[in-house]
């Protein structure tokens, strides 16, 4: 597994974020079966970074928490039966499935953290498998999808011993 992690800001936690990240990664990728090596790149920035990249690529001129960017198509979410048929989904140089980029609002996971009475770590954490699971086809438009997502973000937080 690759996971790419490069900071734009001052990320200040006092965990391991790096650490938190790649085992927050590893440990969605296991609970929801990817059946393949993956590579996920993760950006930290602060709210003119994200409010950049939120304006650009979906033309909202404001900061928000995180932003996932998918490079896979899924007929269904968490269905990762078809991958294996499109050479695309992989990079040819590792054989390892391309699943997409996470951009983390650093600045925001504290504020969110201190908003909802939970630990940074928990916040941090949170916004991980949240994009993970956008990363793997899961959506949150109807209160069907948003009540499924929000299932295994918990499940997968509690699993972990990641609580509020």
């Amino acid at each position: 597994m690759t996971i790419s992690i490069e900071e734009e800001t001052d990320v200040s936690f006092s965990f391991d974020y790096r650490e938190v990240a790649e085992r927050v990664i590893n440990y969605t990728l296991i609970h929801e079966k990817f059946p393949f090596e993956a590579e996920v790149n993760l950006l930290l920035t602060d709210n003119e970074g994200i409010r950049l990249l939120n304006k650009d690529y979906r033309q909202i001129d404001a900061p928000t928490d995180v932003l996932s960017f998918p490079m896979i198509e899924y007929e269904a979410a968490g269905n990762f039966v078809q991958l294996d048929a499109d050479a695309d989904n992989f990079n040819p140089d590792t054989g390892e499935s391309v699943l997409g980029d996470i951009i983390i609002n650093i600045e925001r996971v504290k504020q969110q953290a201190e908003n909802y009475g939970h630990s940074e770590l928990r916040e941090f954490a949170f916004l991980i498998v949240h994009s993970m699971l956008h990363l793997f086809g899961y959506d949150h438009m109807t209160e069907q999808e948003a009540a499924v997502m929000e299932k295994i973000q918990s499940g997968i937080l509690e699993e972990m011993q990641i609580l509020r």
